[in-house]
């Protein structure tokens, strides 16, 4: 049966082809297979070895078993690569799993068939190889709709993962302008071009995408049939081919420039071509549009009044595999020099590289990665050799296309043997404190030396690769980089171990920094930012520009600066408008933002694209410092709408006096009952409010609601996770708690080896236990805490009991901790995650996260609520105009602009900056990886928000004293914890008492 289900099937796939020769040889294959040979693959069957997508997954999950493309490619003849290609046509696939492949025909100008790949499952191909070797892998693909994020896929070969960089391949999108042509805002500066995306077809071969490895990966295969698992991880693409095969190897410039004079090219004359770089055609990500720099009269277009959109680049453009391209027309066929105006201050001690290629190809290999060195300033850098001879470029008259990728260059290596230098160092610290703990007593002799006989040596061997990394870094970037430092301090403390291991016990906190510090200096060396104001392509005869930088212009051009900033107001963020100016109705609103002023350009220039010209009203935005908001207010001089305003920000006395502290978003609530703050259910109907509060989860509406009132909207929510390293907890085969009993079991295994779980002591983690245990902040009718309630008490008893019991560390830095390894489990807010990514290089893929341990119910399931907090934006009672100001807030928090918003910031600051958007379906749309989105997904089922009551502020505040009177105070004025509780609860109801009574608030019966 399964046998006739395979012949069926193979002459089905066979019939596509409308070939009888087709059909004929599939079914040999087939008898070929009845009788012990290979067995064909369909696409309703699971393939032999191949892997089930659970299983591969499951590889992908912790991808540091397998080895690495360095320890790969030495295995076998790195010169055998064959020239023949093998093409493996898209929707050839013979198995999915996970998701619903489309067969697409003539897809956007690209004849034949491709298959639209969804953002998670995986298809599998089978393909013959006939000479063996090492064959590089290249994938055709056309970006489709999804969150605007890189495409990430692994690769499988035979059912197994050839090398850990095959674990997640990135290929990048092409973004462009929006326009042309700059827009300015009425005060006379450049507004940032809105960045599109611009779906092309790309072949783009295969590279790591950290950027330790330069070349393209890749695979060594063996004479035979093999079979190609591609594994979705993040955002969906159509895919028309994949191919193996090798590209020829760039010769040097000599070797070309030799070819090229003996064709009989000569030079061009007289010919200058400029290229402003802020006009770049294309680039690989929306963090790469035009920059405004003010630093140098050098730089074009010039205003020492104005923001003018005048270079591309610098911090922006640092991370490898990024890149830029600009189209030029050569009027004359010729040799020319290329030059570059550009600054390099960002990176000191080393030089930053770029891979600059021509009409798709690198013209000579000394381009693959060529450097730029720090300069303190811009400065005109044509493209040299080492002995500073420009190079010739010879271009054929008519259209060329330049491109500038980032890369790491000379330091790839370097970088990537220092990463596992950390690995080997944290690995070695944490065996160290299994024996010594993380403060040693000096006095004791813990006899290191007999209980790691081993570490002598592994320091030697992690000492000698160190120095051979120091050696290699003298060689890339000179001698006395200040980028050496850090290296020679860990070679120089390991060179003092070795001679006598004993020492390390008055060493532990020493030697921890010092790790520390090398994996922050990985993340200084792996960015590689460049800042590029014009491009310039010149006849040998033909002289560059003069830039105007002396010092007398430089003088005069700080004297400019510092006369307009008498005159211009640089809190007012875009077009600024008044009753007279704004046209239409004359309806003008004021919106302050308090964050910052990269989010207040963002915002500002979303209004004016998006908000005013649909609405007509106007919008000033102003950047202030938000604790003036209460008695600015007060004044009358305040805002209409005040956006991302946390709790802490009221100023002065009314900050002490509220009380505001810990996670709480008491200040809408505080604001509203005394008047400053409008009601929104009095500014529209109640179904559009509804719809409204539709948004959002009602855990992110709750602190902002009081009775039938509503307060403020939510822009953001967060909340704790539980963050765990997948290499410890292999290491100590331990399994990812799912409950705080399990925790605790965790946890005494984490102490026999010293180490612990990473829990600060704070008010989102204690309302989180005390909601799992079946507590409430306050009584239903708001008038008294509820915290004297036995479940209450349970709570706080087990909150304390992390912290008396098993001593966890409430001061230390719970992200330090857990890089090092110390912590290898930690509790922590979501956006730990955006920290972690970006920062912490050095332990990239070796964590993951999970929603928060639950509590066990009566029924046995598993309570793990979450208590959120987050930002959010009010309506002012000053506002002249409710209606406009209304209008502003719903057009804010919409989907739309949230996301829009979001993916701004992104892609303006990167990874770290990603916005936890409130809005339900703009948080679906930020470009988390799948498993990571799912793991959020499923902690938002149990969240709830922090109700807000009048005095409400006093109860985070006596939970921490009454804590602190049980985990901390002297022994003598410790209490027990229902009875500290219990004292403090006093408090908290005399301060509600007292604000009811102070707001002339309804009192409970018998309340005096």
């Amino acid at each position: 049966m399964r046998q006739n289900a395979q012949m069926g099937a193979i002459v089905k796939r066979a019939g596509k082809s409308r070939s009888v020769f087709s059909i004929v040889l599939t079914i040999a294959i087939l008898v070929g297979a009845m009788n012990g040979m290979w067995l064909p693959l369909q696409a309703e069957e699971t393939v032999t070895g191949t892997g089930s997508l659970e299983a591969l997954e499951k590889i992908l999950d912790y991808p540091g078993e397998t080895e690495s493309y360095g320890e790969y490619i030495e295995k076998q003849d790195a010169s055998t690569r064959p020239k023949n290609k093998i093409i493996i046509e898209a929707s050839d696939y013979v198995r999915t799993e996970g998701m619903a492949p489309k067969v697409l025909t003539d897809y956007e100008g690209n004849p034949g068939a491709s298959l639209y790949t969804e953002e998670n499952g995986l298809v599998e191909y089978t393909f013959r190889v006939e000479e063996e070797g090492f064959y590089e892998l290249a994938m055709e693909y056309r970006p489709v709709e999804g969150n605007s994020a890189s495409i990430q896929r692994s690769f499988f070969v035979d059912g197994r993962l050839p090398f850990s960089q095959f674990s997640l391949i990135e290929f990048s999108r092409v973004w462009v302008n929006a326009s042309d042509v700059w827009t300015t805002d009425n005060q006379g500066n450049d507004l940032k071009p809105i960045q599109v995306e611009e779906p092309a077809w790309r072949n783009a071969y295969v590279y790591d995408s950290e950027g330790y490895v330069t070349e393209a990966l890749s695979i060594w295969l063996t004479k035979g049939e093999h079979i190609l698992t591609v594994v979705s991880r993040r955002e969906p693409a159509v895919i028309r081919r994949f191919t193996l095969g090798n590209r020829e190897k760039e010769k040097t410039y000599e070797e070309v420039k030799e070819a090229e004079d003996g064709a009989g090219c000569g030079d061009s004359k007289g010919r200058l071509i400029t290229i402003q770089a802020e006009n770049a055609d294309r680039k690989s990500s929306q963090m790469l549009y035009p920059t405004q720099d003010q630093s140098s009269p050098a730089v074009y277009p010039y205003s020492a009044k104005n923001l003018k959109n005048n270079t591309i680049g610098g911090n922006s453009w640092r991370m490898a595999g990024q890149w830029l391209e600009w189209d030029v027309e050569v009027p004359q066929s010729g040799y020319y020099y290329i030059s570059l105006h550009a600054k390099q201050n960002f990176v000191k001690g080393i030089y930053v590289s770029r891979k600059i290629s021509v009409d798709g190809q690198v013209p000579f290999a000394e381009l693959n990665d060529y450097a730029f060195p720090y300069k303190s300033s811009w400065t005109m850098e044509s493209l040299s050799d080492s002995e500073g001879n420009p190079y010739r470029f010879y271009l054929e008259e008519g259209k060329h296309t330049l491109r500038m990728e980032a890369v790491l260059g000379q330091f790839s290596n370097i970088i990537g043997d220092v990463q596992g230098i950390v690995l080997d160092l944290n690995a070695q610290y944490r065996k160290i404190i299994r024996i010594t703990g993380v403060a040693p007593d000096e006095f004791r002799d813990y006899q290191v030396e007999k209980s790691l006989p081993e570490l002598e040596e592994e320091l030697t061997q992690i000492r000698d690769r160190l120095d051979e990394v120091i050696g290699r870094l003298r060689s890339a970037a000179g001698a006395g980089s200040d980028k050496e430092t850090v290296l020679v301090t860990m070679r120089d403390q390991l060179t003092s171990l070795t001679k006598d291991v004993e020492k390390i016990t008055k060493l532990v906190k020493n030697f921890k920094t010092n790790i520390s510090a090398l994996g922050t200096w990985i993340t200084q060396v792996v960015e590689q930012p460049l800042q590029l104001d014009a491009i310039y392509l010149s006849s040998p005869d033909t002289e560059l520009p003069t830039i105007s930088d002396s010092l007398g212009a430089r003088l005069l051009h700080e004297g400019k600066k510092l006369y307009w900033s008498f005159l211009v107001d640089y809190n007012a963020i875009g077009n600024v408008s008044d009753q007279k100016e704004s046209g239409g109705d004359g309806r003008t609103i004021t919106v302050w933002i308090g964050t910052g002023r990269d989010q207040a350009n963002v915002i500002k220039s979303l209004i004016d694209e998006r908000f005013t010209v649909h609405t007509g009203i106007a919008v000033n935005v102003m950047l202030v410092d938000m604790n003036t908001l209460l008695q600015a207010t007060l004044s009358g001089q305040g805002p209409d709408v005040a956006v991302q305003v946390a709790n802490n920000t009221m100023g002065g006395a009314a900050a002490s006096a509220s009380g505001t502290t810990g996670n709480s978003n008491d200040l809408p609530m505080n604001y509203g009952l005394r008047g400053a703050a409008v009601d929104l259910a009095t500014v529209c109907t109640a179904d559009e409010l509804l719809q409204v509060r539709g948004r959002f989860r009602e855990s992110a509406l709750e602190p902002f609601t009081y009775e039938a009132s509503l307060y403020a909207l939510p822009e953001t929510q967060t909340f704790p996770m539980m963050f765990y390293r997948k290499d410890i907890m292999r290491e100590l085969e331990l399994k990812i708690p799912a409950t705080w009993a399990e925790m605790k079991v965790a946890m005494s295994v984490l102490s026999e080896n010293q180490m612990e779980l990473g829990m600060l002591p704070q008010e989102l983690l204690w309302t989180s236990l005390l909601y799992q245990n079946g507590g409430e902040l306050y009584t239903p009718d708001a008038t008294a805490s509820a915290l004297n309630g036995d479940n209450a008490v349970n709570a706080f008893k087990e909150y304390c009991g992390y912290y008396t019991d098993y001593k966890l560390d409430r001061d230390t830095s719970v992200e330090q901790r857990f890089r090092t390894g110390e912590a290898p489990i930690i509790i922590a807010d979501y956006t730990t995650y955006n920290n972690l990514q970006v920062s912490a290089p050095d332990i990239k893929g070796l964590w993951g996260f999970a929603p928060l341990p639950g509590t066990i119910r009566g029924d046995g399931t598993i309570d793990n609520t979450a208590a959120s907090t987050g930002l959010s934006c009010m309506m002012m009672s000053k506002t002249k105009d409710r209606e406009a100001s209304w209008e502003f807030m719903k057009w804010w928090t919409s989907a739309d602009i949230q996301t829009a918003y979001g993916r701004e910031m992104e892609g303006l600051m990167g990874a770290a900056a990603r916005y936890p958007s409130a809005n339900v379906e703009a948080f679906k749309a930020l470009p988390w990886p799948t498993e990571d989105y799912e793991a959020l997904s499923a902690q938002f089922e149990s969240v709830r928000g922090i109700r807000q009551v009048p005095g409400g502020y006093y109860s985070w505040r006596n939970v921490n004293n009454a804590f602190y009177r049980v985990a901390v105070s002297k022994e003598k004025e410790k209490l027990p914890a229902r009875e500290a509780l219990s004292e403090y609860v006093r408090y908290i109801n005399d301060e509600i008492t007292y604000k009811r009574g102070e707001l002339k608030l309804n009192t409970a019966e018998g309340e005096k």
